[in-house]
């Protein structure tokens, strides 16, 4: 017997526990920062929905698509929607304060460091690896956020035309969203997903 759509997503991922306390939102970002510097997102979607199961991977998936259209970094919205959405403005606050606390210190200490050090060969290295570890990241996360879409055609779709737009053709990413936000909305709405 094949299973159904609800039954496989929780065999992937468990139920949902318990909301989270302001603490504990606290403590999560706050290590999520500290971990995740510089590519978040794959980290974010293990802590909150594989280890703390805080969501559920599509409330994941779906919440972060809404952050994505917001103003200001992914994460940033992320961990303000999910401390809103438990513990109201001081969770928010919380999870926000939690997530930028570590980071904010280090970006500052390593600018310090970098404008001293800047035209030495081991520091422009040690940089140009931090980047790529945060490409590889990147594209781990996508890979596993696209999963749970494998068999939605449309959103298949949507993306595929969106990832040739912004990565192939170039075209600006504000553009693109503005015109494929509410097509796949039309189609999902018209022909199902």
């Amino acid at each position: 017997m094949a299973l159904r759509d609800s039954e496989r997503a929780e065999a992937e991922f468990p139920l949902v526990s318990a909301a989270p306390t302001i603490g504990e939102l606290f403590r999560g970002f706050l290590m999520l920062g500290l971990t995740g510097f510089g590519g978040v997102l794959p980290l974010a979607h293990n802590m909150i929905v594989e280890r703390r199961r805080w969501l559920s991977g599509p409330e994941f998936t779906e919440l972060l698509g809404l952050c994505q259209f917001l103003p200001g970094g992914n994460i940033i919205n992320l961990a303000a929607a999910i401390g809103m959405n438990f513990r109201g403005i001081a969770g928010a606050f919380a999870a926000l304060v939690g997530l930028i606390a570590a980071p904010t210190a280090i970006v500052i200490a390593l600018g310090i460091v970098y404008a001293r050090f800047q035209s030495d060969p081991h520091v422009v290295h040690m940089f140009a690896g931090l980047a790529a570890a945060a490409a590889g990241l990147l594209v781990a996360m996508a890979v596993k956020i696209a999963v749970p879409m494998r068999r939605r055609p449309i959103a298949v779709g949507v993306a595929a035309v969106c990832l040739v737009a912004i990565a192939v053709l170039q075209w600006p990413l504000v553009p693109v969203m503005l015109v494929l936000a509410p097509v796949s909305i039309v189609l999902t709405r018209r022909i199902g997903a």
